[in-house]
């Protein structure tokens, strides 16, 4: 096919990445973890040491065989490199923005912060564990919330026993903090 009829460009690679960049609220640092920017790290050294070099193998190998436009090899292995290479440059933007915070400098404190795992019960009797982190390590299915989530803006600098209030779509909802966790410091 015609790369003409296809759609698109140069700058579509970017497109996603920027989309996601913007999540961080203007101003704002992109607070980390260590093992979040440590599973970033990983995955950015994947891209680059094993995954591309393959996918460079096979466009080389397909490339080698004729005619390009009707080779299925190829022309998966060129986008999926687009992709790879879009992946690779929203990952070095993500680390050279990373603020990385250690939740364990705040561990036995009762205070909620960045990194905290709080336990919190709603007015109705749930009783929900939050694990508050970087955007990047977003995971509501395993208890990661965002610390620009309202469940961890509501909870931050509140303390054990607190009261604070929620303000959901339906109204004003009152989470009493039960228990605030840090990882405990690893020695060096």
């Amino acid at each position: 096919m015609n790369k003409a009829f296809t759609k698109e460009s140069d700058h579509d690679d970017d497109e996603d990445a920027v989309a996601l960049a913007q999540a961080i609220p203007a101003g704002a640092k992109n607070y980390m973890t260590p093992a979040g920017y440590q599973r970033i790290k990983d995955e950015l050294l994947q891209l680059i040491d094993v995954d591309r070099p393959e996918v460079v193998k096979i466009v080389h190998w397909a490339a080698s065989n004729g005619d390009r436009s009707e080779n299925g090899d190829y022309i998966y292995g060129k986008k999926r490199l687009r992709e790879i290479d879009r992946r690779i440059r929203f990952l070095t933007k993500r680390m050279d923005t990373a603020e990385i915070v250690d939740p364990s400098v705040h561990h036995g404190n009762d205070q909620v912060f960045f990194g905290a795992t709080v336990q919190y019960q709603t007015h109705l009797g749930e009783e929900h564990t939050v694990t508050i982190v970087g955007i990047d390590e977003l995971d509501p299915l395993h208890g990661k919330i965002s610390w620009i989530s309202p469940v961890a803006r509501a909870l931050t600098k509140a303390r054990e026993g607190d009261l604070v209030t929620l303000q959901t779509p339906l109204g004003a909802e009152e989470l009493e903090i039960l228990a605030v966790d840090y990882p405990a410091p690893v020695p060096n």
